[in-house]
């Protein structure tokens, strides 16, 4: 990308993954191939929450990547990432996964959210890498690196189920929409006594209800331990995020909640998340 930076053709009609802060504040870049083209690209869509960004070259005809999967991924297994570092285009580097289920802190305005699953990788990523491919031993795009976060450490944003939904949101609607119920927390485990009374033993515990959000007006309350929603259990905030899509805005859901050693259910609205 020109001004640094890295990307993945998608389909053959010039579609392009990238990631977000490569491309914030833009919305046209150029996109040069290891073929010497050089093309115009619109951002179709961004979404920092994830760091991801799709954009269209023209109506190029380009070879796509294969896409893979990385919740098929091992700790150990061979990587590569491909980018764009320091203006050297093409470049690759080798390493392996060393690490997996880490989590990133993403913030949009005053909209925060974790990447989960993220991949740790020793392959050498500097800047001009982000954005670009991260690929198993079988040649298929299985992250997208996105951060350095020390000598020997890189991380990727996992090509998933979660993010293949992101980036089709992106390529049709240019943005990708969330419920948000408008809590803080953090994972914690339960007490024995209420763990052995509803079968679960981890809670996402609420630190903060954020006023004026559809948790403050359930009346949620802060030390609440959140357990189920809908009947679907969660052990913590990624779970939670995972359930928050766009079809639960504007629709009744119920979360289950243990409160004072007592289970009880809160019905609430989630809302669309701003930003």
């Amino acid at each position: 990308m020109a001004g640094g930076g890295s990307g993945v053709v998608i389909t053959p009609d010039g579609f392009l993954l990238t990631s977000a802060h490569v491309v914030a504040g833009g919305r046209s870049v150029r996109a040069s191939f290891v073929d010497g083209t050089d093309l115009e690209a619109t951002v179709v869509g961004a979404d920092p929450l994830s760091d991801l960004a799709v954009l269209r070259a023209g109506s190029a005809r380009l070879q796509p990547a294969e896409l893979g999967d990385a919740a098929a991924l091992k700790v150990g297994q061979l990587v590569v990432a491909i980018g764009n570092p320091h203006g050297y285009a093409g470049s690759v580097t080798a390493g392996v996964v060393s690490a997996l289920g880490r989590s990133l802190p993403a913030r949009n305005g005053a909209a925060t959210r974790i990447i989960d699953d993220v991949i740790q990788t020793d392959a050498a990523l500097n800047p001009g890498n982000s954005g670009g491919a991260l690929v198993d031993g079988q040649g298929r795009v299985v992250g997208i690196n996105t951060a350095v976060a020390g000598i020997g450490l890189g991380l990727a944003v996992p090509i998933n189920a979660t993010t293949r939904r992101i980036v089709a949101a992106l390529m049709r609607d240019g943005r990708v929409r969330r419920a948000w119920i408008g809590i803080a927390g953090g994972a914690r485990p339960l007490p024995p006594r209420v763990a052995a009374t509803i079968g679960r033993d981890r809670a996402i515990e609420v630190v903060e209800v954020i006023d004026g959000s559809p948790a403050a007006g359930a009346g949620l309350r802060a030390e609440d331990l959140i357990v189920g929603v809908d009947g679907v259990p969660v052990r913590g905030v990624d779970d939670l995020q995972r359930l928050m899509t766009v079809e639960r805005i504007d629709v009744p859901c119920a979360l289950e909640v243990v409160r004072d050693g007592a289970s009880r259910t809160v019905e609430l609205i989630p809302r669309e998340l701003d930003g």
